[in-house]
């Protein structure tokens, strides 16, 4: 089992990046499962902590394939699996209402996680995209894409876990890619974890308040 939990994933996945730390970067989580594994590689780089906050579009009789993904935005950055639409025969009208009904949870996610808090700036800066792990690649293709529109210097892909296939698949979207497990038969991210329970949105927004977007980085991560 390569990781115990979440937390000790993203402190592996801190110690890879160590090389960045005094590069003054930003680090971008996709949330929920991605924000533990990215607290613990902010706190490392005393860094500051934002969201990208993305969804997969999953099929209609097949949620957990994904038909594509969206990011928020205005307006919206939306990728989609064209091979997997053709495959399940999803028409358009499918696509658009599940996409639509996306896009209304992370209008609900911007208001729980980040209220009135302001954006990091990644313009111009080192920028690290982490998950907690990467399957199909379609959510973070969408967050890889969306995140390169905002201009940042460079771009950095980072996850405990992911299928190997995917990552070459990633590789021509980013800079760099770090991955400290990678597998040609992936199968479920769960599989490489002992404690894969759901990270609450409590725990999302607990994350985000150690890690203000424009403290001093000498403060990030410190203890109330």
């Amino acid at each position: 089992m390569p990781f115990r939990d979440r937390s000790d994933a993203g402190k592996k996945l801190a110690a890879a990046l160590e090389g960045f730390a005094g590069q003054a970067p930003v680090i971008l989580a996709l949330p929920r499962g991605g924000v533990p594994v990215a607290a613990e590689v902010a706190a490392r780089l005393h860094a500051p902590l934002d969201l990208v906050l993305v969804r997969k579009i999953g099929a209609p009789m097949q949620p957990e394939l994904a038909m594509g993904a969206v990011v928020d935005g205005a307006p919206p950055i939306v990728v989609r699996n064209e091979d997997v639409i053709r495959a399940a025969m999803i028409g358009e009208a499918d696509f658009n209402r599940v996409c639509s009904s996306e896009l209304a949870e992370i209008a609900r996610r911007r208001r729980r996680y980040l209220g009135e808090r302001p954006r990091a700036e990644v313009k111009g800066r080192v920028v690290i995209v982490v998950d907690d792990g990467i399957a199909t690649g379609a959510t973070m293709k969408a967050a890889l894409r969306a995140t390169r529109l905002r201009g940042p210097k460079k771009l950095i892909l980072a996850t405990p876990v992911a299928a190997s296939d995917t990552l070459r698949a990633l590789n021509s979207e980013v800079d760099e890619v770090v991955c400290l497990e990678d597998y040609e038969y992936l199968g479920a991210i769960g599989v490489y974890y002992a404690d894969f329970s759901q990270t609450t949105d409590e725990e999302v927004v607990a994350a985000l308040a150690r890690f203000p977007p424009s403290a001093n980085p000498d403060k990030q991560g410190a203890a109330p």
